[in-house]
């Protein structure tokens, strides 16, 4: 027997126990996302490594320790995305679609950072991304984050808090980060290897360490929102008051810097306390320099992303569901009659209710057998079709989630009590 093969480190299987989840999150974002103007473009996996060189910056953590880069037989040097925003900028500029308009955009999909594997991070993982190109105003910045709100709140999810801050523009920035690394060179004794190494190449990123021996170093730090620009300032006043207009609650977290070089202005997080270590499930900004950096012209925008395996994982933990139901009606059948009447009948339903999950008994059991079937798999209905039924040219109905009795109809009256009842509809996940 040959010997089986193990799955890649850090890349796993999306499977049972979680697909309804993932088909939940899909659709209601899609559906949200719609509704607040936004359209999807489905984009490579693979993009020229130069795209995030210069995007992410080259001495950030992705780029120098976390991407999948190699050359291929050209000798061109790709890489498998490690996030999403270059590849939507790079996109729209060379489709010309920044030309004089703006956009509104989301995607989905897979990205890759070969990081250490651990509970909600994977070295393959899948993001959403929403980004608004082409808008200067805070009135984007907050539409974004409210979206977010919006989300959470059509999917059930209540364990999740906003935080906020402003990085400024690079100027203000630049000489925030002066003051900044002054402060660290003279604690740096104290400082951890990694804050060690941050200290020239990108001392904001200190601010961020979860180290719990650097965080009174860090609490006493210098602020950023103490070197604002005035613009920057009254941008990020309007977004909050924006936010208190629209009941979206935050805190102000003056350390919050974000991982990626392009951030300016407005950033945001979605945290978690449920999670673990990995507390972000949502994290967004401003990245105004970004398709100027790439090639285009000046060209505000702000945009954000989430991580689905996290999104899931929180759905899991706050599902009341015993039972991932994977059917909404199971046709069960007995007998080679009733199996041929029975599969035209579950194609006749699907046909009629293309968002109902109608499952046929593809295995012949007996009808116990097949009810056990049903009820594994969450079903609300069973279609049972024996002799009798077929004789009589009817079905019988039976209720799984419910004491209502059991009834014969015929197929055009099933289909008249389905529509009747609304069961036209996708059904709850």
């Amino acid at each position: 027997m040959s010997k089986l093969i193990p799955p890649v480190r850090g890349m796993n299987d999306i499977l049972l126990d979680t697909a309804p989840q993932w088909e939940k999150l899909e659709r209601c974002a899609a559906r949200l996302f719609r509704a607040y103007g936004y359209t999807q473009v489905r984009l490579p996996l693979l993009e020229r490594t130069e795209l995030f060189k210069r995007s992410i910056g080259e001495l950030t953590d992705i780029v120098e320790k976390e991407m999948y880069t190699f050359e291929d037989r050209n000798g061109d040097s790709l890489t498998l995305r490690p996030e999403a925003t270059a590849s939507v900028v790079r996109a729209c500029l060379s489709n010309g679609l920044l030309h004089n308009q703006q956009q509104k955009l989301w995607t989905a999909g897979p990205m890759f950072r070969r990081e250490k594997p651990q509970k909600g991070r994977y070295r393959q993982f899948h993001q959403l991304n929403v980004e608004a190109l082409g808008y200067a105003d805070a009135e984007a910045d907050a539409e974004l984050i409210t979206l977010s709100a919006r989300l959470w709140q059509d999917l059930g999810i209540s364990h999740v808090s906003l935080e906020i801050n402003s990085l400024g523009v690079p100027e203000s920035r630049t000489a925030y980060r002066e003051k900044l690394t002054d402060y660290f060179r003279s604690h740096e004794s104290e400082l951890d290897e990694d804050s060690r190494r941050r200290l020239e190449r990108n001392p904001l990123r200190i601010l961020d360490s979860k180290n719990p021996a650097m965080q009174s170093i860090v609490a006493a730090a210098p602020q950023l929102a103490d070197h604002l620009d005035a613009e920057s300032s009254a941008h990020f006043q309007r977004v909050r008051e924006l936010l208190d207009d629209a009941g979206v609650d935050y805190v102000i977290n003056p350390r919050l810097v974000r991982g990626l070089d392009y951030y300016t202005r407005t950033v945001f997080e979605w945290v978690t306390d449920r999670l673990g270590a990995q507390s972000a499930v949502c994290s967004g900004g401003r990245y105004d320099g970004l398709v100027a950096q790439l090639g285009g012209r000046d060209t505000p925008a702000v945009g954000w992303a989430l991580g689905i395996e996290r999104i899931v994982e929180l759905l899991r933990l706050e599902s009341d569901d015993a039972v991932a139901a994977t059917a909404d009606i199971f046709v069960a059948c007995v007998g080679d009659s009733a199996r041929r009447v029975g599969f035209a009948h579950a194609a006749a339903l699907r046909a009629e209710f293309p968002e109902l999950r109608v499952v046929f008994g593809l295995m012949p059991a007996g009808l116990k057998a097949q009810l056990r079937r049903a009820d594994r798999a969450g079903a609300r209905y069973a279609v049972i079709i024996g002799e009798d039924e077929c004789a009589a040219g009817e079905i019988s109905l039976k209720p799984l989630l419910s004491d209502d009795p059991q009834r014969r109809l015929t197929l055009a009256q099933l289909i008249a009590l389905l529509r009747e009842a609304g069961e036209n509809q996708a059904p709850a996940s």
